[in-house]
């Protein structure tokens, strides 16, 4: 699928990977609606690229109704949709304080897990019921964002490596379903990546990370990730299947 004259919705747009892929989309032609938790970074990013920003829940179902219709009535229906939204909190399951509190674990599926499927939903039935862009039957293609840590997660990270592997696992049955409207499922999973999440960490503790790196001996940049997303919109072979994106690293357990 072409990414010119498309309208791409990106969630947690306001920093990091989805910043960068809401600017590399539109620079490629995409017109640009950007979603986040943080509705003046969201407007921030949107500003920069021309294209409308939103504060948004991503786990609120009437709330991403809302603005994927505000969006398909002004612009047209987003084609293009980048699931980017996510949080990384730590917790072991039995630590120091007693047991993994219930409502951190709850939470990081709603905004990682839940958040990125209601997106999905919402974005595909808009999709369904528009016409194709090209020859193929091609309706518009969704790239999800799960992480290796759904691979090897580490230790402390058990809600957010169970919520990016349900971003996994839901990508080739949803890829199945939705076919028949032509419409593209996909999932990248980012090793380890220089955004925010990442930001701020002593350099012993940053040099720690890329001496785990195979090759190339650094962190990915949010920039990879996005030529990556531009990649699988334009090539229509892609579909049902979760990429890493790491470099060859695995994660040790701690």
């Amino acid at each position: 699928m072409e990414i010119a004259g498309q309208v791409a919705l990106v969630t947690g747009g306001g920093s990091g990977m989805g910043a960068e892929t809401a600017r590399y989309l539109a620079e490629r032609g995409a017109k640009i609606a950007v979603l986040d938790l943080n509705g003046e970074a969201a407007e921030d990013t949107a500003k920069a690229v021309g294209g409308k920003g939103f504060a948004c829940d991503v786990s609120d179902a009437l709330a991403v109704e809302k603005i994927i219709l505000e969006i398909a009535a002004e612009a047209g229906v987003p084609r293009i949709v980048v699931n980017c939204a996510g949080i990384c909190p730590a917790s072991r399951v039995v630590g120091r304080e007693g047991a993994h509190d219930l409502a951190l674990f709850e939470k990081t599926l709603a905004v990682n897990l839940t958040g990125s499927f209601n997106v999905l939903r919402l974005a595909a039935d808009a999709m369904s019921k528009a016409d194709p862009v090209n020859d193929d039957g091609e309706r518009g293609v969704i790239v999800n964002t799960a992480s290796i840590a759904a691979f090897d997660g580490q230790i402390g990270q058990a809600a957010y490596a169970a919520a990016k592997a349900g971003i996994v696992g839901l990508t080739l049955p949803v890829a199945r379903e939705l076919a028949r409207f032509g419409i593209r499922v996909v999932t990248v999973a980012p090793g380890l990546v220089e955004t925010p999440m990442l930001a701020g960490m002593p350099q012993e503790v940053y040099d720690s990370l890329v001496a785990t790196a195979i090759f190339p001996k650094r962190l990915g940049k949010p920039q990879e990730f996005a030529a990556l997303v531009a990649h699988i919109c334009e090539n229509a072979l892609i579909n049902g299947e979760t990429i890493r994106l790491d470099g060859a690293v695995r994660l040790a357990p701690k």
